[in-house]
């Protein structure tokens, strides 16, 4: 990272310091208070919503989680993304330390804190932001040991996110491949936002040191070796990966290679801005027979094939405010009436592809009205669902390798999921 920290200041909610370590010498404790004060002015600005502060020759950068601000003091040109990174991770090791970072956890446990700020960083510059490897020695008093422990190999080793010595009697890799869709469609019906984001979430059981090797149907890398890809290739974009993946194999042949992490991760992230054609289609049609009756209309359609089958799917319908006495039929699952929500939510367990599904209700409207009154916003029509076994962008999993000195033999599972994350459909 270009550039160091000066110092890193843990603040309550009102701008007092809870926890501060000093890494360099060259800012003071009264830097929290100056960083409040120009804090408070900005907020007073509603053009600057910037989590950078600068003032007198000191940038602070700074992020909130719950009741706590986590805020770095330097008096460099640090490399702000960079900083901004370590802070997540620094909320990230307090949560798996305390289960939530808040005020409280922190003044319970001071020494823990201020050991954890030793380690994960010197003179400035991040060091150790793993919270399963900063646990292996620096243990909470639930777990102190009454022998002094070493620090574990993975503190001095190029690999600092696995430990050495695991075991385990079977040896399993579980993948998911998980992709979230993203649409929004006006009032005309026109699509005015599609993407898909996607990841890859491991779950590894392996013992020793594997050496793991993953294929994907990559446009990129199936033209680069001079093959064809028996289904459909793709081009991946915005990818982004786990630190374990070695970024030169891949930027030189698009291998992805790696030594995995004990547990759950998320090895790759990325995004497709292709225009995705909606998976489900709702329809709605409201009729206002009077001004103290409505009823509403609606189709859900599945617009994917029929070999595949969506399972718990909620459509949740906007209804006017003050709705009452609800009267619901429906051609496939249940509905109910959510006032919390101005919305009737409708639920479908099982909803194969290529069908299409109605629901009728109708609404007493209040018979007295404010003609004061503003009009109601038009809410958006909401849908969730999961569809296993499938993926919008066509992504494959071609081979899951995995090479360990002992020669010991490993079962890979493979999953594919889709499934909705803002799918919003203005149509009423």
């Amino acid at each position: 990272m270009a550039g160091a920290a000066s110092a890193l200041f843990l603040l309550d909610i009102k701008g007092r310091v809870l926890i501060w370590r000093d890494y360099r010498g060259d800012v003071t404790a009264l830097e929290a208070e100056r960083f409040f004060t120009k804090l408070i002015e900005k907020e007073g600005d509603p053009q600057s919503q910037d989590p950078v502060v600068y003032h007198n020759g000191v940038t602070y950068m700074f992020i909130q989680h719950t009741n706590v601000y986590l805020m770095a003091a330097t008096r460099q040109n640090c490399n702000a993304a960079s900083l901004f990174f370590f802070l997540h991770r620094i909320v990230d090791v307090f949560k798996h330390y305390f289960e939530e970072l808040e005020e409280e956890s922190l003044r319970d446990n001071f020494v823990v804190v201020y050991e954890l700020l030793d380690e994960i960083m010197d003179f400035g510059y991040p060091q150790y932001t793993e919270a399963k490897i900063l646990s292996e020695f620096i243990k909470t008093d639930a777990y102190r040991m009454e022998v002094t422990q070493r620090p574990p190999m993975a503190v001095t080793n190029a690999v600092s996110w696995r430990s050495e010595g695991i075991n385990y009697k079977k040896n399993e890799v579980f993948l998911d491949v998980v992709e979230s869709v993203n649409i929004l469609v006006n009032s005309n019906g026109q699509i005015i936002r599609s993407d898909v984001v996607g990841a890859l979430k491991m779950r590894t059981y392996l013992s020793g040191m594997p050496e793991c090797k993953l294929g994907l149907n990559d446009r990129v890398l199936l033209e680069a070796q001079g093959r064809t890809a028996k289904g459909k290739a793709i081009d991946l974009e915005d990818i982004k990966f786990h630190q374990c993946v070695r970024l030169a194999r891949f930027e030189n042949d698009r291998t992805i290679s790696f030594i995995p992490p004990d547990g759950s991760f998320d090895l790759m992230t990325y995004r497709l801005n292709t225009q995705v054609k909606p998976l489900f289609w709702v329809e709605a049609q409201v009729e206002k027979h009077s001004k103290s009756r409505i009823e509403i209309m609606v189709k859900a359609r599945s617009q994917f094939k029929e070999r595949s089958t969506a399972t718990n799917v909620e459509i949740e319908l906007p209804v006017p405010v003050d709705s009452t006495n609800p009267t619901v039929r429906t051609s496939m699952g249940s509905a109910s009436y959510a006032p919390e929500k101005d919305a009737l939510v409708w639920k479908i367990r099982s909803f194969p592809g290529g069908k299409e599904y109605m629901l009728r209700a109708e609404f007493l409207l209040p018979s007295i009205t404010d003609e004061d009154a503003t009009p109601e916003r038009k809410a958006p029509i909401r849908v969730k669902f999961e569809i296993p076994y499938f993926t919008v962008s066509g992504i494959q999993v071609r081979y899951l390798k995995i090479i360990e000195k002992s020669g010991y033999q490993s079962l890979p599972w493979v999953r594919y999921i889709t499934m909705a994350g803002e799918y919003e459909l203005r149509l009423i």
